[in-house]
């Protein structure tokens, strides 16, 4: 079941995920500037920045069994 991680745009922790890894994105200001999921209110900036390492980790697990 889908966890919500922000309240103020209805943003899930699946769609955040899927959105991370479909876009390399290494900072919370980067994903302010890059989609319309942050309006920098900073109730869940812990929350997005475990997602954005986690997804940072995948990719780089990814690419290293791809080598």
């Amino acid at each position: 079941m889908a966890q919500i991680v922000c309240l103020c745009n209805e943003v899930f922790d699946e769609e955040l995920r899927e959105y991370l890894d479909a876009n390399p994105v290494n900072s919370i200001d980067e994903l302010r500037e890059q989609a319309s999921i942050c309006n920098k209110c900073m109730q869940c900036q812990d929350l997005v920045e475990g997602e954005i390492y986690l997804a940072r980790q995948r990719r780089q697990q990814a690419s290293g069994q791809s080598s």
